[in-house]
């Protein structure tokens, strides 16, 4: 499963400030959605976002066939994150689902 961090811009603004404002916090924070999607739930959460269809997937073969070993890093690379600092320190999201931070952008 290919997972895919998001956040949606006001989030990313709102837990800046927070994090300006709390000095006691320090070391590595994740700046992501409170729930992690793979990228097929992204593209289909974008599609109906969008009012558009997405149904085709392109295999990794034919990534790596047209990208070559940059495809790994560009287009393969998966990554789970959660933003366990801020939720910890107490930082409430505006949008905790994708769905909702999509149809505030779009």
């Amino acid at each position: 499963m290919q997972y895919l961090p998001w956040i949606s811009l006001l989030d990313e603004l709102r837990a800046i400030q927070f994090l300006v404002e709390h000095e006691t916090l320090s070391g590595p924070v994740n700046l992501c959605g409170p729930e992690p999607v793979t990228n097929a739930e992204f593209t289909r959460a974008l599609g109906r976002a969008a009012h558009r269809p997405a149904p085709w997937r392109v295999p990794a073969f034919a990534l790596r066939f047209a990208l070559g070993e940059a495809a790994g890093e560009l287009a393969l690379i998966s990554q789970r994150v959660v933003p366990s600092v801020l939720e910890k320190a107490g930082f409430s999201f505006a949008h905790t689902d994708l769905e909702r931070a999509l149809a505030a952008c779009l």
